[in-house]
């Protein structure tokens, strides 16, 4: 993630189109959990990796265009990575 403010609760996120894509609920880990009562969000959380933001200012702006993130968001927190034994 590039530089710049914080990234904090009810900032907007909006696509590198510079579209809505949903509002920071909180973090959870390295992922950003966008609020369920955004219109975008269908009454759903949905998980964005911190790694598609590009940069932090007035918004949260994200390295896809806000039809790919929303393509590839998740509507479940994804498992985190488990090892395997050997």
């Amino acid at each position: 993630m590039a530089s710049g403010m914080p990234l904090k609760e009810h900032m907007e996120v909006v696509g590198s189109d510079g579209k809505h894509v949903g509002i920071v609920d909180r973090m959870v880990g390295d992922l950003i959990k966008l609020a369920k009562a955004d219109p975008k969000a269908d009454g759903k959380h949905h998980f964005i990796p911190r790694h598609w933001v590009e940069r932090v200012g007035a918004h949260v702006h994200l390295s896809k265009t806000s039809r790919e993130a929303m393509d590839q968001w998740h509507t479940e927190q994804p498992a985190a990575p488990t090892e395997k034994a050997r």
